[in-house]
Order: structure tokens, then sequence, then C-alpha cells
């Protein structure tokens, strides 16, 4: 066989990953008359080497393979028809009569490495996964013929680095097989349109289109190009245009010149409007024609913002990982994808960062649509070097086919090489160079939080999506206020500072040249719903959540399950809003990529959504309320301390972050209510802000002196539809409550014992060393991602472990929560309190015993944990608290923590119901809890060594 040349080779390549772009657009348009080639339909009934199945679709779907799969996984979703390997899959196919003489292409719009025959004759193999495979057919005679495609997912079939990425992971779409999407023959005359890319020039009202033509023979030819808006409430038609060209045989790159007239329709957000061309070409009787769709917009950077059309705009983000469990890949129809997008932008989200894969054509469709501004990444979670030719022959290929592919979509905004990577910095830049000279319509990075974001920003770089900015361990480098104990001291600034919402990234963005996007931010493990379980119909299913269920009930926790749920999902709804209200309170800010606003069931099982994995929700948040603070404009009260005393007078300045399409002027009200409505007190404020900007608009100022019992007082801001909220902690400025009727001890020894037996009062406050076993750590915020995985990770490189809970589970209407008023879960005034508290283990209590403060487990370990218990010992009532109530005196919700539980113990209420004897108290204070062995999946990112090249 003949070699061909490199540029051979890549030019191959490149029509490999453009040959359908033309058709595949327009047969999911509308049609308007331009010549459309012939198809035949290959979907069907299929035989295959596995059994008989249906095309398009996957041996997951078809249910090929033995079926044989483990029960037992807990790291994520099981495949129920797992499979991997080479499959073949044959059929007879009919070439009708009017197919004589022409040229025929096979299409498979998404596959694995694939091989193709026909009638026994090797046509070819193609290795990429994310454009189409395309194959030109040698010429076909009229009548039947047979078709065999072996497609290959084996580990063999692609680089071993390209196996922990998104794009091939079982941890969330699967490693499937089959063929997905268009799957047909398609007949072309010897003159035809390969390829049309259209370059939008918003300053200068035009477009040019840039045509790819394969000429049959020399010859005079004529295009012809018409256009409109199609989805917009605005029309507009296009001029037409005609062009007279002198094609040669072969390859003709043609350039039109495209007037969009003295107003085209923008772009974006808040108005995606969408162009479709109509190209027709003629040569003698050779007719070939397509549709291409575009919008016009210019996306750019400005010092370390990004610029749309002129106007800077703010990337409400989410990380998006493929996570679709009924088929185990992503949606190949425009519909499906719409309504993801659809429920997203209720909560607020404008981009979509997707981690080591590129969706198929229908996603930037569908985003195109609905306004929605796409990263798309190349398929690697780990090293480039130079030397590994096989892997950077595979990738740099990958993002040529896509730039061709997908390169038309307004959605298609930004391109990175992968996810935390590492390795060879001159080889990234090379390949971004490249892209960037291919297609200017993107804006490029080499990744997202490469080298753990410790090497900083890089030249070459139009922007830095990281989680810090630099070598710096320090907080003021951090940009996202949540880590793992492993990678941040005390697992960053949200558990580990005292709360405000104040504080912003500026120090860290301050030394990067280039626009700053936060990284995977709002890791909050939630409690899992187990009612999603039977959501469960398709190719996996959730055997990891029957077995966190299951493991709730050797400790007496399974009837919790529900309110575990609730709790946790609430508390991380409190964190979203603190973390990402970070971003809006930094002028000149990039944006952010949440993880997630939707579970990820793999990777250990990251339930850190208040969307399930199907995007539906939890009922934890309303999607208006969450928008509230994820918004193009965000009111926001910069509250130094949420709690307070009512000696005080609270001042709070009151800021505006506006990224809509002009400058702000719509006054801002506010009211502040306590939980009765009785007490309100309320105000207007002018505001004026830049376009782009976050700007302080004037002050509230209350006197709390007549609030003379502790409340949680809500701050209502409103400026136009948009609108935001805080809650505040208020309590009287007394004296320290009195012990006396109290014996308070950190002993549990023959004195307490003689007190107990007289029936007295006795609070327990035991030192932490001497529960050091029987308890877990203090933690306020939620345990980051999973904890299993961060345990392992932490483990291994000789760092701390999290603690691992979640939040504190309690009954607000308790008497014990008189003088603490609080939510059924953790909320800014329990910070001090829980990470000065080591929860104590009371796995050995009965079933149904409750602690007065509960902290909810995570799912590995599952323990009965309590801040707060209480029980009769004998005639005496004994509340032990594993509070260091020493530790928080000082701070106003400490005081009055101390206080609530010595008014309670001193009330007529305090009557424990449940009776334990001395010796079963004894026991429970020395009893070794059972452990199992927790180990995390291997996470494809260096924790030890996040710096080394």
């Amino acid at each position: 066989m003949k070699k061909e040349s490199r540029n051979g080779r890549l030019l191959k390549a490149l029509l490999i990953g453009s040959c359908c772009l033309c058709l595949a657009i327009k047969l999911n348009g509308q049609e308007t008359g331009i010549w459309q080639r012939e198809r035949i339909n290959l979907s069907g009934v299929w035989q295959s080497s596995l059994g008989e199945c249906r095309l398009p679709g996957s041996t997951d779907e078809n249910r090929l393979g033995d079926g044989r799969h483990s029960t037992q996984t807990t790291s994520q979703l099981t495949r129920l028809y797992p499979y991997s390997g080479q499959v073949t899959y044959e059929r007879d196919v009919i070439i009708p009569d009017s197919w004589a003489g022409k040229k025929v292409r096979l299409l498979m719009e998404r596959t694995k490495p694939s091989t193709l025959w026909v009638d026994g004759d090797s046509i070819g193999s193609q290795g990429h996964i994310y454009a189409p495979h395309c194959y030109d057919l040698p010429p076909l005679t009229p009548g039947t013929h047979r078709i065999a495609i072996r497609i290959d997912n084996s580990p063999t079939s692609v680089p071993k680095e390209i196996q922990g990425s998104h794009a091939w992971s079982d941890a969330t779409q699967t490693n499937w097989n089959g063929i997905l999407g268009d799957f047909c023959l398609e007949a072309r005359e010897a003159t035809y349109i390969e390829d049309a890319q259209v370059y939008p020039d918003v300053e200068r009202k035009q477009a040019v289109l840039k045509l790819a033509v394969i000429g049959g023979k020399k010859g005079k030819a004529r295009i012809s190009v018409g256009g409109h808006a199609w989805n917009s409430p605005m029309s507009h038609e296009l001029s037409a245009l005609t062009r007279e060209i002198l094609l040669q045989e072969g390859r003709n790159d043609i350039n039109l010149t495209i007037d969009m007239g003295d107003a085209p329709l923008l772009w974006s957000e808040f108005h995606p409007a969408l162009y479709r061309l109509d190209i027709s070409l003629r040569q003698g009787r050779w007719k070939d024609g397509c549709q291409t769709d575009f919008g016009m917009r210019q996306f750019s950077t400005e010092g370390t913002q990004f610029v749309l059309n002129g106007k800077k705009t703010f990337l409400r983000g989410k990380h998006d990982a493929c996570v679709f469990p009924l088929t185990g890949y992503a949606p190949m129809d425009v519909a499906s994808w719409r309504r993801v997008f659809q429920i997203a932008k209720q909560y607020g989200v404008n981009h979509y960062r997707c981690h080591s894969y590129t969706p198929p054509a229908a996603a930037l469709r569908a985003a195109d649509i609905e306004g929605i501004y796409f990263q798309i990444e190349l398929p690697l979670w780990g090293t480039i070097d130079r030397q590994n030719t096989a892997l950077n022959t595979f990738l740099k290929r990958e993002g040529d086919m896509v730039l061709r592919q997908l390169g038309n979509h307004p959605s298609f905004m930004m391109l990175g090489l992968g996810n935390e990577l590492g390795g060879d910095i001159e080889v990234m830049r090379e390949w971004i160079e490249d892209f960037r000279r291919q297609d200017n319509r993107h804006l490029y990075c080499f990744g997202a939080n490469n080298f753990l974001g410790w090497k900083g920003p890089q030249d070459g770089e139009d922007f830095f999506v990281t989680c810090r900015v630099g070598g710096s361990a320090l907080y003021e480098s951090h940009v996202r206020t949540s880590f793992a104990f492993v990678d941040a001291e005390q697992g960053g600034i949200l558990n580990n500072t005292r709360p405000n919402a104040v504080d912003n990234y500026a120090r860290a963005i301050a030394s990067c040249p280039r626009p700053v996007v936060g990284h995977e931010t709002c890791q909050f493990q939630i409690y899992p719903d187990y009612q999603q379980i039977a959501k469960y119909k398709g190719v996996l299913y959730p055997y990891n959540l029957e077995i966190f269920r299951d493991r709730l009930k050797p400790n007496g926790l399974y009837s919790q399950a529900d309110d575990f749920s609730k709790a946790t999902g609430r508390f991380a709804m409190a964190c979203y809003k603190a973390d990402i209200e970070y971003a809006f309170r930094t002028p000149g800010f990039g944006g952010f990529q949440m993880l997630d606003l939707q579970d990820y069931p793999g990777q250990g099982s990251a339930l850190v959504g208040i969307l399930d994995a199907f995007m539906d929700s939890k009922g934890m948040a309303d999607p208006e309320t969450f928008r509230g603070f994820c918004a193009p404009v965000v009111p926001l009260a910069l509250i130094q301390d949420f709690c307070v005393r009512n000696s005080q007078e609270l001042t709070i300045p009151i800021a505006l972050s506006n990224y809509e399409e002009n400058d702000w002027h719509t006054p801002l009200s506010w009211t502040l209510t306590d939980e009765t409505g009785h007490w309100e007190r309320n105000g207007q404020i002018p505001a004026s802000v830049a376009q782009g900007d976050i700007a302080t608009i004037g002050h509230i100022t209350v006197k709390l002196n007549d609030l003379k019992t502790p409340q949680r007082l809500t701050l209502r801001l409103k400026s136009g539809t948009y609108h935001n909220y805080y809650h505040l902690w208020v309590y009287p400025d007394e004296a320290p409550e009195s012990t006396e009727g109290i014996y308070i001890t950190d002993k549990a020894d023959e004195e307490m014992k003689s007190r107990l037996a007289v029936g007295e009062r006795v609070l327990f406050l035991p030192s932490h060393d001497s529960i050091r076993q029987q308890s877990v750590g203090g933690l306020f915020t939620p345990d980051y991602w999973n904890y299993a995985m961060f345990k392992t990770i932490s483990e291994n490189a000789g760092k701390e472990i999290s603690p691992g809970t979640l939040s504190v589970l309690v009954a607000p209407q308790h008497p014990l929560f008189r003088h603490f008023p609080t939510e059924a879960h953790s909320n800014w005034q329990w910070w001090s309190i829980t990470r000065n508290g080591r929860p104590f283990i009371l796995n050995t209590t009965e079933a149904d015993y409750r602690p007065l403060v509960q902290v909810i487990d995570n799912v590995e370990r599952n323990h009965k944990l309590g801040l707060v218990i209480e029980a009769c010992i004998g005639p005496g009532r004994l509340l032990m608290c594993t509070v260091n109530l020493d530790a928080v005196a000082g701070t106003p919700e400490g005081q009055q923590f101390r206080t609530a539980l010595l008014r309670y113990m001193k009330s007529e209420q305090f009557t424990p119901s449940t009776d334990w004897t001395w010796e079963e108290w004894k026991a429970l204070l020395t009893a070794v809890p059972n452990s199992r062995d927790i180990t995390g999946v291997k996470n494809e990112s260096d924790y030890a060594h996040p710096d080394k090249e």
C-alpha cells in the first residue's frame, strides 16, 4: 500500500472531520428548497457478532453481551450489560439505480474507532472519537451490497491516557460500543461542497463564508447564497449573493463576503439570534447545496474580563461530565439538550464547561438556540509529554476536527486541552497557537486547572481556568472557597474563616493579566435522595445508592434518610450562595464553573448537586431563589458578620453587580424582617452601576436594641426583576447565663455518678482529647466532593483527612432552641460551634435514639453522631455537649448557644425520654466504634506533586 505524506494524512483527517458538516446541519434545520443530497438511512436492525441489534444505539441499550456485572460497586453507577472489545455489525443495503456514477459516502455521526468493509473489501479505519466517521466508498453498482462495520472500544483502541477522560470513562457516560446519531449512506455529484465555515465580523457588519468545494472537473460553476434570521422575534432577510467561479479539479477554497446589513441581529444569552445560510452550487448538470447556521458575535477579552459584542460578560457556569444515566451517552438530539439548558438557565446558568470531552453537535445546536456559552475540551485528564507521540497525534487530530465540525456554532466560545493537565507547557502552547491560527472565532486555554493552579497563568492562554492563581498556599491566591483538605488548609476559605459577605478574590486575580474563571466550585456533598432509585430504568443501575441506603440500618438511621437529604441539601444551598457571591463581589472577575448543579454519580459517587443526575430538582431550592444570586444582575449585601448583638447598630453596605447589556439605573428596595413579620424596617437606595462593573450604591443602617429576644432576621433586596436575600442572627447583649442549679464537669467520674444518683442536673463537657477515639473532627462546610476518594488521596499524600460530615440536624421547635433560633440544618450561626465541636459516635445506642444536635455523616461511614445528647441516669438528668464552649465564648453565637443549653437545662422541659444505667453510660463513653476499610477510586490529578512537569 502506498504511504501518504504527513501533510496528506492531515488534509485527509480534516476532510473526514468536516465532510458531513453542511449536510448534517441542513437535515436538522428547515428546508428552503435548496438541492438536497440523496440518502439511505441505515437505522434499523443489524446483525452483530454479539447478536441482533438496532442501530443507532449501543451494545448496552441492545443488551448484548452476557450481562455479568457486579452488584457491589459503590464508586459509580453500574452498567447492566458492560462490554469492552470489538463488535462487528453487518447488513445488506440496496443501492438504487439513481445512484449510478455518483460518489457514495458512509456517515456515522458518533462512534468509537471503526473499520469498514463493503462486500468483503476493506475500505479503511478511523480512530477518532469526536467528529463523525465518514468513509468515501468505491464506485457501487446498483443492487445489493454487504456492509460490515467493526467498532472497537477495547483498551487498546485509543491511547491509555484517553481512557480516564469523560469521553471514555465508565464513571459517567460509560465506555459504550455502538453507533450514535446520524447513520446513513449519502450520494453526491462529482462536484460538491465539502465544507462551509462562517466567520462573523460584528464591527464591519459582515460575515466571511469560507467554502471548500471539490471540483469534479475544471470549469465554470455558480454559487448562490441566501440567508435569514430564523429564531428571533425580529425578522431579517439577507441580500442574496451569486458568484460565478472557475473551479479546478479537486479542492477549491472560496471566500465570499456576506453583507449583514445596517443592523445585524447579534447573538448572546440575552438574544441568541441565529442566521441560516442557504448555499447552492451548480456546475453543469451537477448540483449540490447545504445549510449552515451561525451567529453574529465577537468574543474577546479586555484585561481580566470577557467581552461579548463589546459588552463585558460574566460566566455563570456549570461543569458537565456527560451524565445521562438512561443511555450512558450524550443525547444526539437537539430537544434533549434544550431541556437540559432550559433547566440550567432557570438557575441562572449561561455557561457550560465540558470536562475532558466534547459533546455532539446537537448540544451546540441547542446551546445556539438557548444562548449558552460553551467551553469544550479535548479528551485528556493527565499529562502531556512531547515524547508521547501516539497520544499527541490523537489529541491534536481531535482538536483539528472539532474546530472544523463545530466551529460555526456561536455557542462554541472556548476550547481547552483537557482537565488538570501536567507536563510539557511548551507543547500545550504550540497546539494552542496552531488552533488559533486555524480558527480565531474562539478563545483558548491550555487546560482547566492545570498543575492544580500552582504554576499560575501561562503566556499564550486567552483565559485562565483555575482554583488558585499561582504558587501561594495561602487563601489569598484562591478563586473558590472550598477545597479538599489535601489541597488547602482545613478545606479552604468557607470552612476555615469566619463567615462574612464582604471578602472577594481581588488579591488573587491581581497577579493575572487575563480573565480568571473559578474551576469546579461548589463541591458540597448532599446526602442522597433514595427515592430517585426508581428513575434508573436504562442501561445504568444505582447499586451504589442501594448500598448507601442499607448502611443506614445497623445504626438505626434508616428512617432519617429523607431528613438527611433535605437538611444537607438546604445547607449546601447556603454554601452555593456564599461561594457564588464571592465571585460576584470581585471586580473584574471572569466567572465560575460549578461542580455541580447536578449530581455526579461517578468517581466515588459524588452527590454534589441540588439537582439529581437526571437534572430533576431534589426539592431543596427553587430555581427563582437560586437565580437571585446567580444572574446578570445580583444585588449584594456586604455583611461583615452574620451574628450580631442587639446593642450594635447594624450598618450594611449594599452593592450591585451588573452584567446586563447596559448600565443599570433601577433603584433598589430593601426590607429587613423578623420571622413573625411584626418587626420590619425598609427603604430604597438609588442605583447607578456601569455595565460590567460592581459598585457600592448605598448603606442600610438599623438599630437593633428593640429586639429583646434572639432572632433570625431576613434581609431582602430587589432591583427591577432581580432580587437576593440574606439571613442574620441577632442576640441580646446580656451577661453570661448563671450556672446555678447545674453541676458542670468535664469528667465522668464518681462525683458525677453521685450527683446523678441524688437527682441533680449535670452538664458534661468532655475534653476533646478524652473522646477522640469515640468522635470525629469538627467541620462546618459539607464534606468536599467524596469522602472515600479524598480520604485515600490525603493518606497517600501524607495530608490531613477531612472530618467528613455534612450538616447538623435538629428539631427547631425543641425547647433547647427557644433561645438559639435555627433551621433544621446548619447555617452561618453554627460556624464556630461546629468547628469547635467533636461529634460523638452513638452507634451503640438504641435504634430510635436521637441526639438533640445531630450531625449527619457521609454515606461511607454513616455513623450516628451527636454534638448535644441527653439522657436520664437514675433520678438524675444528664446533658452532654461536645462543643468547646470556652473556645466560642467570645462570639455572639457561642455565648448564646451556652445560654440556650443552660436555660433549657433549668427548665421544666428538660425531661429526657431515654433512660440509661450508669454502666450503660460509661460503656458508651469508652466504646470503640466499629470501622471498615474505606478506599476511594483513583484520581488522575497528582495532589502530592501538583506542580511537576
